[in-house]
């Protein structure tokens, strides 16, 4: 009963005001998407910024893998071990931590992406249907 109401009160009035109505409720939509697009970047951006940090976590890592922290734990290791093979031991464990840092800063970089504002994207397309839906019934 309230759409049947709703829609002869549609018809009774001017097409210009419906015209001004539809723009008005457009823009309105339009920029409750870009508000939408921007909080939605803006975590996809965080996601990346962590990710990124990772790398960097895995790289510094790495470097002092071949440093002063490597040259320690050799040199523990080689009073019960022959020198090499304590080297050969603490390469392969920095390595590993070096490894594991730098897959998990690639998984959080590949959630990040697409950078494409997804969920934005998909309401638009539905708001898109909405105003055809509705400049279709008001032409009635």
């Amino acid at each position: 009963m309230g759409a049947t109401n709703t829609h002869n009160d549609l018809s009774d009035r001017p097409t210009t005001e419906l015209v001004k109505q539809l723009a008005d409720q457009t823009t309105s939509l339009v920029r409750a998407e870009v508000e939408l697009a921007k909080a939605e970047l803006a975590e996809k951006g965080k996601r990346a910024g962590i990710g990124a940090g990772m790398f960097g976590g895995a790289g510094v890592f790495g470097f002092y893998a071949f440093g002063a922290l490597t040259a320690a734990a050799i040199l523990a290791l080689a009073t019960a071990l022959d020198g090499w093979l304590a080297a050969l031991i603490v390469t392969v464990v920095y390595a590993a931590i070096a490894g594991v840092l730098a897959l998990t800063g690639k998984s959080k970089v590949q959630e990040a992406t697409p950078a494409a504002p997804e969920r934005t994207v998909e309401t638009v397309k539905e708001d898109v249907e909405w105003v055809k839906q509705s400049a279709k019934s008001g032409r009635r």
